[in-house]
């Protein structure tokens, strides 16, 4: 596999292709290593029967990638889930968009909605036949005294589309499995043929709560493949906007469950701070998800000397703010008591499952890619990596609020040293033949971008991974042994995106 670091590109030429069997004895002794998998992924071959298969690890202590590639003919492939799980979804996903089956697979079913680019069915569904997201069998819990849940996928208020299944015994939860797929989005197609006019707009709305994070990791691509150097006051800028994108949503996330404990104080007091740190995003760019602010060679606003002083304001204010409504949690038996010990999950689980973000981090895992694959400002401005190790619900919170601390020093640090000079860069056409890879670390986790230019220079594939893609399977696992009363603060922990997901 060829090594490469984060926001860089390479000819598609430097990447030999490996017979299957070969591909798959490397990425199992990588794995075996301990790199992880960032992502995993078909690309239609130049033959009908032909399939092209992309590999992404990370190499954290190494602070670099690998990528490698391979052909699969024949309509199958071995499946390597039984023995690295982090790779599980992956190849339900190319067995679903390319009719390949994934031979040894322990649970081989669709992952969403869509049928197979090649005509092939992994499942022999006759053509025509109803695909329903998720669909298969659910996995069942046999007993007289076994009864299911089943939640969704349509929900109460503005909660997205996603459909719960639990096997229960009692109030005791068993197994829980996840279907996703409802929001039938197509955007990683709609890459294809770009850059165009509409394709950052793309990436800024893939996950609107991450909005910046997605646009960065867009922009970063972009910029990699047309060699372009961004200047260092919109690198700048560009991490002030993901820090604030940041502590908007730790806060919000520790204001609901907070909320979902019926602990009121912090959850009324985080609900209004949340919004006013979308506020001082709208003062940076106009916008209080961040749309606009990152664009392709640099940002698209400036912060001239009073929008800066005026952020540093409004910083001191929703800090003391955010200190004095979240301390409230930690020092309140009755909110320790539903946090702690409940929805446990270990650091050799979320090895396994290949967790990123936060919840990896409340496991004990230093997985951050701002630490272990810095790229932008973070190359030149580091942020401590927080950890905690119990892996519950109290962990996923704490880790959250040691980030929220670390977030707004580093803001105030970086708002009274901006880098003078220009905020843009133009960039050149991109190159034929070539692929890029970029991430980011939002506020769930890692953000992955893949793009693969053909002979025009424009996008023959392009990949996302966002982070919800590999947590949710965490989620499931967190629920076994739990009451099912548990699943509201459980869920609320992680809180993953259903759109991210069904890309």
């Amino acid at each position: 596999m060829k090594k490469m670091l984060n926001g860089q590109s390479l000819p598609l030429s430097s990447l030999e292709p490996l017979d299957f069997p070969a591909f798959s004895n490397v990425l199992e002794r990588e794995l075996s290593s301990g790199k992880r998998m960032c992502a995993y992924f078909g690309v239609p071959g130049s033959e009908k029967d032909r399939v092209e298969c992309v590999a992404v690890l990370a190499d954290d202590k190494r602070n670099q990638l690998l990528v490698g590639r391979s052909a699969i003919e024949g309509g199958s492939f071995t499946s390597l889930a039984t023995r690295f799980p982090q790779a599980q979804l992956f190849e339900r996903e190319m067995a679903e968009q390319f009719g390949l089956k994934a031979v040894g697979h322990p649970w081989f079913k669709p992952v969403r909605y869509v049928r197979s680019r090649t005509g092939q069915d992994a499942w022999d569904r006759p053509p025509g036949a109803e695909i329903i997201p998720g669909g298969g069998e659910f996995y069942r819990v046999e007993g007289q005294q076994i009864h299911e849940v089943g939640v969704g996928p349509v929900h109460a208020g503005v909660i997205e589309p996603g459909h719960f299944r639990f096997q229960c015994y009692g109030e005791e939860v068993y197994h829980l499995e996840i279907a996703l797929g409802y929001q039938h989005r197509g955007v990683e197609e709609a890459f294809a043929g770009g850059p165009a006019p509409r394709t950052l707009h793309y990436a800024e709305t893939l996950s609107g709560d991450s909005t910046v994070a997605h646009a960065t990791a867009y922009s970063q691509l972009v910029e990699a493949l047309s060699a372009a150097q961004v200047p260092a006051r919109a690198q700048w800028l560009r991490g002030i906007a993901l820090e604030l994108e940041r502590l908007a949503n730790h806060i919000g996330d520790l204001g609901a469950l907070s909320g979902d404990v019926g602990f009121l104080p912090t959850a009324s007091f985080c609900g209004r701070i949340r919004g006013e740190l979308l506020n001082m995003t709208a003062v940076l760019c106009g916008n209080r998800f961040g749309r606009g602010m990152v664009r392709p060679g640099g940002t698209g606003y400036d912060a001239d000397e009073g929008r800066v002083a005026e952020l540093l304001r409004r910083l001191e204010i929703n800090e003391r703010d955010a200190r004095d409504a979240i301390t409230l949690l930690w020092d309140n038996q009755s909110v320790m008591a539903r946090f702690e010990d409940t929805g446990r999950l270990s650091r050799e689980q979320a090895v396994e499952l290949g967790i990123v973000g936060p919840a990896a981090r409340a496991t004990g895992l230093r997985r951050d890619v701002r630490y272990a694959q810095p790229s932008g400002m973070f190359r030149f401005a580091q942020i401590p990596v927080s950890t905690y190790d119990s892996g519950d619900v109290f962990a996923r919170a704490y880790v959250r609020w040691l980030e929220i601390q670390q977030s707004f020093a580093f803001l105030r640090d970086q708002l009274g040293c901006l880098p003078e000079g220009p905020v843009m860069t133009p960039l050149k056409p991109l190159p034929a033949d070539s692929i890029a890879v970029s991430l980011t670390e939002g506020w769930r986790g890692e953000v992955c971008h893949v793009g693969m230019t053909g002979k025009g220079g424009t996008f023959a594939r392009y990949k996302v991974v966002d982070p919800s893609f590999h947590n949710w399977a965490a989620l499931a696992q967190v629920l076994r042994n739990q009451e099912i009363s548990d699943f509201p603060i459980c869920n609320k922990s992680f809180n993953l995106s259903y759109c991210g997901h069904d890309l």
